[in-house]
């Protein structure tokens, strides 16, 4: 409040003091000057160009003229000056004179910037330096900024002067011939009509000082003029408020007084019935309640505790009287008094499958011998001996409520004790057309083959061993730098090593992932069960572009691609897992852990390289040996020799111009048996392979 009294005041003696506009020094003599409170004040002046020279001396004398009306001093009032154009200056600062003599010297000696009109940025210089600490602002002093321009600001105002307005800086904005009334009226405070000035001329700016001589002096307007004030008047320096008295509200007239209705403005605590006074109130309860200690809070009158109800069991008050009730399982009567127990058993009022047993108000299920209450406690189930173990039936429990008997699985009989159970070999007593060797099991039997031979689809069959079974999963590099042609090369090479298998769903599995920054499965093991349908799916996988995570890549494979939910044969069919790695640069991970985990969970690893990728790398990746398993070429139009490769780096070997066939269930590798078997039967007869299969 004493802050807008000392803005209030200071508008008076700024402008009041432009009446005495006839010398540019100060004035001498005994002339009293008007007291107010301690102001910090800081003239923002215009140096532009189009402030010509005459005109800039009407504004010295302006800021003379004004100081010579003020209390000057380190404890009244203390001013700068800043004048500013395409740039800001500070002439002096709020610290820099205490004596009136020293401020005017240094008015007198400013030069004019004569630049352009940034008044935006004069502001902003005067919020953030001017009214600061360091240049000699004080605390809980009013701030006044007056502002004099001639010309449209060429940056923006109205920011940075609300703002400004908001640190509580108090800005009169004098604009004079070219100045525009909207730009003066973004930089100045409110109301306008007491911050906004406008006229046509530099020497017409002292016609505004006449409105504001009786506030500074401190003229008490309580007392000399009509106030209206409802209740109380307030005099500040050049103005005055009105006061409401206690337990009253100003209007928004800021002369009259309203009654304050707590009750109406919900500020009271009542719990039931608030009764106003002005700026008071008091509490009370509805009809059938009473006020409580706290003179806030109601509780219901107790009617049951006059001890007239002759109740049978309970009273119970309710509002402005009482009712009687009973306890639980039984009825009041007719009376509205005495109380009788529920019979619901009786009244049909149950819902047991079985047996209903009663009690007052409430009723429990029981069951016929032989059955079990059920978790409903209303159902009942029969017991069911076999399901609970309570039986000796060596195969098959039948039960009956409360009983049980025995039975036998499928190719087994009852023996006469009724509990146990003879099997029936059904190998000795059908037949059973396997090949090799007939398993029985109990009421069925299966086929088997020799180790070396796998059992055919006919299920009773057995086929050679050159139609031996793997899981190949291909891990391919899909990342940015193979780029997309080359990618479409990448694609032929997987369908050529496809084109070497024997892909069946009993025979060779395929599955392929895709892996850059993350892995993608493109198919699992268990999606297509030829060669076609593998060959079209890899011609469809999009290229997946960014990084090179091959560590990451073979963790995937490790935890997902080889498992039986994607297609693996289970373990203990010891059917080959091979893993084959084609990669064209550094793995941006780590690949060691996994590397070591996928061989250790007996999966054969093929590493392939092209361009920049790493020998290190894929010997790390490769299993043994190394130079077996590790196939590179710098160029991938060369990678389809790198297939041709995969053909003959096997079981068979070229020595002297023929090709000896090993025995091909010896193969380490199985895909290398595979492309081995192929090169062979180019190379050698019909016979002469049957007589190497029949040898071995």
């Amino acid at each position: 409040m004493m802050k807008m009294k000392h803005l209030a005041a200071l508008c008076g003696f700024i402008l009041l003091d432009l009446v005495v506009f006839t010398a540019a020094r100060p004035q001498t003599g005994s002339e009293q000057k008007c007291k107010s409170g301690p102001v910090d004040l800081v003239f923002l002046i215009d140096s532009s160009r189009s402030v010509r020279p005459h005109e800039f001396e009407t504004m010295r004398k302006f800021m003379i003229d004004i100081l010579d009306t003020l209390d000057i001093g380190p404890n009244a009032t203390r001013v700068g000056v800043v004048q500013y154009s395409s740039q800001v200056r500070s002439e002096f600062s709020l610290k820099t004179h205490s004596k009136l003599e020293a401020m005017v010297k240094n008015i007198n000696q400013i030069v004019p910037l004569a630049q352009g009109t940034m008044t935006g940025l004069a502001i902003k210089y005067v919020m953030d330096l001017a009214f600061t600490a360091e240049e000699g602002d004080r605390p809980k002093v009013p701030n006044v900024a007056v502002i004099v321009t001639d010309g449209r600001p060429q940056d923006r105002v109205a920011e940075v002067a609300a703002e400004a307005r908001e640190k509580g800086i108090e800005i009169y904005a004098v604009g004079v011939a070219r100045a525009d009334m909207a730009s003066l009226r973004a930089m100045a405070s409110p109301p306008f009509e007491d911050h906004v000035f406008l006229v046509e001329s530099f020497d017409l700016i002292h016609q505004f000082g006449l409105q504001f001589q009786d506030k500074l002096c401190g003229v008490d307007l309580c007392l000399e003029s009509d106030h209206g004030c409802d209740h109380m008047c307030e005099s500040s320096p050049g103005s005055y408020h009105c006061l409401c008295l206690p337990g009253f509200t100003l209007n928004d007239d800021g002369k009259t007084c309203a009654a304050v209705d707590l009750c109406a403005e919900g500020k009271h605590n009542c719990e039931q019935v608030c009764i106003s006074s002005p700026g008071s109130f008091t509490c009370d309860c509805n009809r059938g309640y009473k006020l409580n200690d706290d003179k806030r809070t109601c509780s219901m009158i107790d009617y049951c505790s006059f001890g007239n109800h002759s109740c049978d069991h309970e009273c119970v008050s309710v509002l402005n009287g009482y009712h009687c009730r009973c306890n639980h399982g039984y009825r009041l009567q007719d009376d509205g008094k005495t109380c009788r127990a529920i019979d619901l058993c009786t009244e049909g009022k149950h819902d047991c499958e079985q047996i209903c047993v009663s009690s007052p108000g409430v009723f429990t299920c029981d069951c016929n011998d032989g059955y079990t209450l059920n978790e409903d406690k209303k159902t009942c189930t029969p017991i069911d001996l076999c399901t609970e173990g309570k039986h000796d039936c060596e195969q098959i429990c039948i039960s009956a409520p409360g009983v049980f008997t025995c039975d036998c699985n499928k190719g087994f009989k009852l023996n006469k004790d009724k509990k146990t159970c003879t099997n029936m070999d059904l190998c000795k007593t059908v037949e059973h057309g396997c090949e090799h060797q007939c398993v029985s099991t109990p009421g069925s039997y299966y086929c088997v083959c020799p180790d070396s031979q796998p059992l055919q689809e006919d299920g009773k069959s057995c086929g050679a061993c050159k139609s031996a079974n793997i899981d190949l999963v291909l891990l391919i590099d899909g990342s940015k730098s193979v780029r997309p042609q080359n990618f479409e090369l990448v694609k032929q090479f997987v369908n050529q090593v496809v084109d070497s298998l024997d892909v069946s769903a009993h025979g060779t599995r395929v599955g392929l992932v895709q892996y850059s920054s993350r892995v993608r499965t493109e198919f699992p093991l268990n999606m297509y069960h030829s060669a076609e349908e593998i060959k079209a799916a890899v011609m469809k996988v999009d290229y997946m572009e960014k990084g090179t995570m091959t560590g990451l890549a073979l963790k995937h494979m490790l935890e997902y691609s080889f498992s039986e939910a994607e297609g693996a044969r289970p373990a203990n069919r010891h059917i080959p897992r091979i893993g084959l790695v084609f990669t064209d640069g550094r793995s941006q991970d780590d690949i060691t852990e996994y590397a070591k985990q996928a061989k250790e969970a007996g999966i054969t690893m093929y590493a392939v390289g092209v361009g920049k990728a790493v020998e290190d790398e894929l010997r790390e990746i490769a299993s043994e040996p190394v130079e077996k398993h590790f196939h590179y070429t710098t160029d991938f139009m060369a990678i389809s020799n790198i297939a041709e490769n995969l053909k003959l780096n096997v079981c068979p070997e070229e020595s002297q111009g023929e090709i000896e066939v090993k025995d091909p269930c010896a193969c380490e590798s199985l895909v290398e048996f595979q492309q081995a078997t192929m090169s062979s039967l180019e190379q050698l007869t019909h016979k002469h392979i049957l007589s190497n299969f029949n040898h071995h």
